[in-house]
């Protein structure tokens, strides 16, 4: 099913299914010349009681058995988040009641002054319009149409580009992450890497060869057990006229994680496909800055590999050495996200000297125990780039909450054998040992922050931005944070 949007004035005719706004400062003078009298007093009914009316509910004034008109009431304060939400609910609302065509009065979007509101509604319905189902063999060819009585001039262009820019970019973080392990393997993903080169960005892709040379042992390690390829890849943007250090997102791209010879249970590993989710999120945010031309420098940084149980594969009780010259004893090969991680965090402190870095993974289940699927944790070694966080994540939904980073902790990941182990086995505060491990990594102490969002990157069911499955998050949050913060 896919949501078409077109433009018309307030003159041309509309369809005869229509949405329109209302708060408690409309008056049915808005509406003259657009409905009938017998219409139009059905409406100023509804004013009149909407005071028992919920704020941001969407009621449906039934005119006929087959012509509905869409009433959202509106608070008087409407942020542009909650326009969003809105807009999803809308578009929720038109596909329950089976709807193909309606039209939106835009003009009379009276309680929201400003114009980035009503492009920020139907953003929200795009974003919540998002299905995958390019697997299908009968494919639904259902459109839903919606025609906007709004002059197209009045639309805020440069909003609209990042919207879309935003939109483009979390659609392609649900694609990535919907794909099948048998179609998404490391080969495959880095080929889909390598085309972003068309939008503007600067690909480097490391291969195995380049990686032995380099000494990224503990994510050739992770890979090693299976007939594909493992890879480090690189995504460039250079927005800013100043040749300022960039700022860096790591992610994890575990393409399909069996546990490796640590082999997880049977039930439920078919999810295991969106372990890479932490990479997807990162591309889709670099798509973004590309498509919207930020006035930014970053860099994009994933390490992509399959966690398989060949004959070749890694074996508990292996020791690595890492990119760092640091030593780990894996002493569990299913906590393979954070040696990835390892390699790529120091490469990217190294080659790029970023601001800052922060890195993205469905890295322990822990974190699910502990936050469920509200907020994502976040463990960093900087205060204010620990409050940018969680103040972008409010702002759009996408919540983090900070949880701790002690030296006690650090020194449960200590190994007998070698510099570090990658399991804490005394058990317990399976996150933060989780990141204690990963801050190892960050050798000349440049601010950092870990996304755990393991509960946050799918979901069985719908929310308010998604219709269930991958769910994109991380892409709004990271984009937030960059233009408030160093835009």
């Amino acid at each position: 099913m896919t949501l078409k949007i077109n433009y018309l004035d307030k003159q041309k005719a509309f369809t005869k299914n229509t949405a329109l706004f209302l708060c408690k400062e409309t008056k049915i003078s808005e509406f003259k010349g657009i409905f009938d009298d017998k219409t139009n007093t059905k409406i100023q009914k509804f004013i009149k009681n909407s005071k028992k009316i919920k704020e941001d509910k969407i009621v449906s004034l039934n005119l006929d058995f087959d012509q509905k008109i869409l009433i959202i009431f509106l608070a008087h304060k409407n942020d542009s988040y909650q326009s969003e939400k809105n807009g999803a609910k809308l578009y929720a609302q038109i596909k329950s009641n089976k709807i193909d065509d309606i039209s939106i009065l835009g003009s009379n979007f009276s309680s929201i002054k400003n114009k980035i509101e009503f492009n920020q509604f139907l953003h929200g319905m795009e974003l919540k319009a998002y299905e995958f189902n390019l697997y299908k063999s009968k494919k639904v060819k259902n459109n839903i149409n919606i025609q906007v009585v709004k002059n197209k001039n009045e639309i805020n262009k440069n909003t609209k580009l990042k919207l879309d820019a935003i939109l483009e970019g979390v659609n392609f973080t649900k694609d990535l992450v919907s794909e099948p392990g048998n179609i998404l393997h490391p080969d495959e993903y880095a080929n889909r890497l390598a085309k972003l080169k068309k939008i503007g960005l600067k690909i480097t892709i490391y291969d195995e060869k380049k990686l032995k040379k380099l000494g990224c042992n503990a994510l050739l390690g992770v890979g090693q057990g299976s007939i594909r390829g493992s890879y480090l890849v690189t995504m460039e943007w250079n927005g800013s006229k100043s040749k300022s250090n960039p700022l860096a997102f790591v992610g994890k791209g575990v393409c399909f994680d069996t546990g490796g010879i640590s082999l997880k249970p049977a039930r439920f590993m078919e999810d295991m496909t969106y372990d890479m989710a932490g990479s997807a999120v990162v591309v889709g945010l670099m798509k973004n800055f590309a498509l919207r031309k930020a006035k930014i420098n970053a860099v994009g940084v994933v390490g992509l590999v399959e966690n398989m149980p060949g004959g070749n594969a890694q074996r508990p009780g292996d020791i690595v050495k890492s990119y760092s010259g640091k030593t780990i004893e894996v002493l569990n090969t299913d906590a393979e996200g954070r040696l990835v991680l390892a390699d790529a965090l120091t490469y990217t402190e190294k080659k790029f000297k970023p601001k800052l870095i922060v890195d993205l993974a469905t890295l322990t289940g822990a974190i699910v125990v502990a936050l469920g699927s509200e907020y994502a944790g976040l463990f960093s070694n900087d205060d204010k780039l620990s409050k940018q966080l969680f103040e972008a994540g409010e702002k759009v939904d996408e919540k983090v909450w900070r949880l701790p980073l002690h030296k006690n902790y650090n020194k449960l990941m200590d190994s007998k054998n070698a510099d570090m182990q990658n399991i804490n086995y005394v058990g317990g505060a399976g996150s933060t040992t989780a990141a204690q491990f990963l801050e190892r990594f960050i050798l000349n102490k440049t601010p950092w922050a870990h996304l755990d969002i393991a509960g946050m990157a799918f979901s069985k069911y719908a929310g308010a931005l998604n219709s269930g499955g991958a769910t994109g998050y991380g892409v709004r949050l990271l984009n937030k944070f960059v233009e408030e913060n160093y835009e």
